[in-house]
């Protein structure tokens, strides 16, 4: 016998109820069906959970065919890491079918899209680099990349502009795979959102650092005209950027509201291989706060991208 002068509280009047009359919040109604060997795109689409990202995939695919129908904006934010695990080919398909009306890049996406251009090749082995000083020493893209600024600040135009502008001029061999000259080519905006100090070129013997701040504070005042344009029913996907372009999205969104611009009922979505306080605050929750949908996928690029593609063709067959 214990010697405690308590006693357990054992379940000998607690209350239960019948399992059937309980609500639950899955049913076998929203499991994954079999994929059966043959079938489409959207049947492989439509045997996934209606669950979590299952259901999420399909509310943003909605979400974006409306925004394309009813002509808001559809702006595609993106880290470099996207271009080096090679999606240029999926996104500049999105852009010649009219799914992304705008890019907004990080200072390390010129970069990378500019050596995809020229050599066909990028993502140097940084560990290895480092060690000897020759990370980032390639002549060109320092040579190059700073020329286009120096044209950006001469000429009054944004950084991604200056640069689309400089690839399509160039000839470059592999130019068919650039998201700048493709973006030029098309006439769809890409703006450029640089820290100083961050990148590879505001090391080289050209860099300015006066032209640099120019082009890319002029990029940040046309991304805040586009994000103007989300209003209503637009899309904004943050895709591999965990600080730059979140912070540039949430002061963008301030300066709208403040100029007294209406920006409510739009969507915003991340992707990225994990969960970051950034995204998640300054792109899927503060922009919104309960005047939209805001969604979070955590996944790899290099699948998710493509599979967002593929669902976005196959809901507008239209096109």
């Amino acid at each position: 016998m214990s010697k405690y002068d308590v006693d357990p509280l054992f379940p000998t009047e607690l209350k239960t109820y019948s399992l059937k009359e309980r609500e639950s919040k899955v049913g076998v109604d929203s499991f994954a069906r079999v994929w059966d060997t043959g079938g489409s795109l959207a049947d492989f689409i439509d045997c996934l959970p209606r669950i979590l990202g299952g259901s999420d995939l399909r509310s943003l695919v909605r979400a974006w065919v409306s925004a394309r129908e009813s002509k808001r904006g559809m702006i595609l934010g993106m880290g470099a890491h996207v271009i080096k695990v090679g999606l240029n080919p999926i996104i500049i398909d999105l852009m010649q079918r009219g799914w992304v009306s705008a890019l907004a890049l990080n200072g390390a996406g010129i970069i990378h899209d500019f050596e995809v251009a020229h050599a066909g090749a990028t993502s140097e082995d940084v560990a290895e680099q480092i060690r000897s000083g020759d990370f980032g020493m390639a002549r060109e893209t320092g040579d190059l990349l700073n020329g286009a600024v120096e044209e950006a600040s001469k000429l009054d135009l944004g950084l991604g502009e200056a640069v689309g502008r400089m690839l399509v001029d160039s000839g470059l061999p592999f130019l068919s795979y650039s998201l700048l000259a493709s973006a030029y080519q098309l006439g769809i905006p890409v703006t450029v959102h640089v820290a100083l100090g961050t990148d590879t070129i505001h090391f080289h013997p050209r860099v300015s650092g006066e032209a640099l701040g120019k082009a890319s504070l002029r990029d940040f005042f046309l991304f805040c005209r586009l994000v103007q344009d989300l209003d209503g029913g637009g899309i904004y996907l943050n895709a591999g950027s965990a600080v730059i372009l979140p912070e540039v999205f949430l002061k963008a969104v301030s300066y709208v509201r403040n100029r007294g611009f209406r920006l409510q009922d739009f969507s915003t979505a991340v992707c990225d291989f994990i969960r970051h306080y950034r995204p998640e605050q300054n792109v899927v929750l503060r922009p919104l706060q309960g005047k939209g949908r805001g969604y979070y996928f955590v996944g790899q690029h290099e699948l998710f991208i493509p599979l967002l593609a593929a669902a976005l063709k196959t809901a507008g067959r239209a096109d």
